[in-house]
């Protein structure tokens, strides 16, 4: 067994430790994906421990299709796939799989990076000093050391790519998948990239993964050739490619297999195989890796979503500039003395109301749509690792709702000082400063759901105003409750607005504001909002709580869901 791979310039004293490879086997493997057909045909083979095999192909071959069938991440339709002759175990620390997005935040150091992802992946009890050491000697074998304080999105492109891999040597697996980890690199750092997974693979890590680019064919230990069928075109050492053939360079070698040239080759033996066998549930088999406690995985989830939060530029901005736009918004709109119990102006005291319910949940909303879709790549690979979904959506909460909570005080205090709410004592600003703190932290699980919803960061800012339109028409604000249709009263219903606004309005007393103050004005408001005002603000509270609790266990499905259906987003067209 050869030492561990280093990189010029790297420690010498901070190796990795060998390991001993896993045997993959693969026997009559089919797959049939919905709407694409039969993608696979008939696949068979035999990956030695510690070799580096590359499955290459034009694109529609099913390549990808192939790797996640290898790696246990997805079960053929026909045929099986073994792990040292047995059904492949659960996706655990012996296993690493880099998929073509980054599985890493960007925000952060690389090796404060590493350090959570160690974290969440290493066992349970692991000292600090070890995960340090770990991860020093991860950047060392990859030749990392010099960027570890460097953020994760200043590194270059074949950089991140290694920093991704460095994620999953940190428990330092026998087998290694990557899909396509050369694409989009140029010939210098591609070549440089295969050298590192070859000296893995020399120090005892099977290491597969699927390519489009030519150089990579001959770096390898054994080649496998796909047609566009999903059949096996070649299988062997690369230095026999092109004179099986026929042909003298590996560009005529995938001419030669759209023209639906293939190499005979022998079978592997199917000793072990059996018909239609039934893989075993990712899901199921994932529960019986150890993996770190929920309660450590919420704190530490907490702190890294913290850590992130400052370290986004974007993230500051927002924080900032939303209610800088809101306390000035009522500068503008709305004159002090508002709320003067001698000469009150109702439908200002309203308004001002509505826009502290609207602000609590713009706040909220702004604030959770961007949480989970622009990381979902992570997530899906730490939950193959052992992440627990419940923690990761409490994390989300947990770290942003003190920050909403400081923005809704401080809107509170603002106004107050300018005049734009009453002299009051305690319990009212205690009732107001709960019911927007609600406001918001339903708005922000509301954010949390459409952010796990969709698919990409732009559709989660398409959500902005279809989430924030009906919130403005239904609350009850403009037109009161008891004025709507019986269609827009059912409506109003599910807006968490109304009921932060019918909160804050009880709270601060607009009824016998209005029934005793001079405005002539009052009456016919009293008359058009009915009793919108006159419950207490207790009722809101429970209904808003109800609400976010709602929406948080939507999140926490459809999480579960993606992570089951597309930990590793299947691709027949790849």
């Amino acid at each position: 067994m050869s030492t561990s791979p280093m990189r010029p310039g790297a420690p010498t004293d901070v190796p990795l430790p060998s390991v001993d490879g896993l045997s993959l086997q693969a026997r009559r493997v089919g797959r049939d994906i919905r709407g694409a057909g039969r993608v696979l045909h008939d696949i068979s083979l035999d990956i030695a421990p510690g070799q580096l095999t590359v499955i290459a192909g034009s694109s529609g071959a099913g390549k990808t299709v192939l790797l996640e069938i290898l790696a246990g991440l997805g079960a053929p339709t026909e045929g099986e796939v073994l792990h040292n002759g047995e059904q492949p175990g659960p996706p655990g620390r012996e296993f690493g799989f880099v998929p073509q997005e980054d599985i890493i935040h960007r925000e952060l150091s690389l090796h404060r990076t590493l350090v959570y992802a160690a974290g969440l992946r290493m066992p349970p009890g692991t000292s600090a000093q070890t995960v340090t050491v770990t991860v020093d000697r991860v950047l060392a074998t990859l030749g990392l050391s010099e960027r570890a304080g460097t953020p994760v999105r200043a590194l270059s492109g074949g950089e991140r790519k290694r920093a991704s891999i460095a994620v999953e040597l940190l428990t330092r697996p026998r087998v290694l998948f990557l899909d396509e980890p050369t694409s989009g690199l140029d010939p210098v750092t591609g070549a440089d990239l295969l050298r590192t997974l070859h000296a893995l693979a020399e120090d005892g890590t099977t290491v597969v993964m699927t390519t489009h680019v030519l150089a990579d064919l001959l770096g390898c230990d054994q080649v496998v050739f796909l047609t566009s069928g999903g059949k096996v075109a070649y299988a062997g050492e690369p230095t026999a490619l092109c004179g099986a053939f026929g042909v003298d360079t590996v560009e005529e070698v995938y001419r030669a297999v759209a023209d639906g040239v293939r190499v005979e080759h022998a079978a592997p033996d199917d000793i072990h195989r059996t018909d239609d066998v039934h893989q075993p549930d990712i899901v199921s088999r994932n529960r019986k890796t150890p993996r770190v406690g929920a309660l450590r995985q919420w704190a530490l989830l907490t702190r890294r979503g913290t850590a992130l939060l400052l370290h986004n530029r974007l993230s500051v901005a927002v924080l900032a500039g939303s209610p800088v736009m809101i306390v000035a918004m009522f500068a503008l709109l709305f004159r002090a003395g508002a709320f003067d119990p001698v000469a009150p102006d109702p439908g200002s005291t309203a308004m001002i109301m509505f826009w502290i319910a609207f602000g609590a949940f713009f706040f909220g909303l702004t604030y959770g749509l961007l949480q989970i879709c622009t990381e979902l790549p992570v997530l899906r690979r730490e939950w193959l690792a052992g992440l627990r979904i419940g923690p990761y959506v409490a994390s989300k909460l947990t770290t942003m709702l003190p920050v909403l909570a400081v923005a809704d005080a401080l809107l509170l205090a603002v106004l107050r000082a300018w005049d734009r709410l009453p002299a009051a004592g305690w319990g009212t600003y205690g009732s107001l400063f709960t019911s927007s703190v609600l406001a918001s932290a339903a708005a922000l699980s509301l954010g949390l759901l459409a952010s796990a919803a969709v698919s990409e960061p732009g559709q989660a800012t398409l959500m902005l105003p279809l989430l924030c339109f009906p919130q403005v028409l239904f609350s009850g604000a403009f037109v009161p409750v008891p004025r709507m249709t019986g269609a827009g009263e059912a409506i109003s219903w599910a807006m968490t607005n109304r009921w932060a606004f019918e909160a804050l309005g009880g709270g601060v007393g607009l009824e016998s504001l209005w029934r005793e103050g001079g405005s002539p004005l009052g009456p016919p408001l009293l008359a058009s909002y009915g009793d919108s005002f006159g419950h207490p603000p207790s009722r809101g509270w429970l209904i808003l709580a109800a609400f976010a609790l709602t929406f948080l266990a939507w999140t926490w499905v459809i999480l579960v869901r993606k992570c089951k259906q597309g930990a590793v987003r299947s691709r027949a067209g790849r």
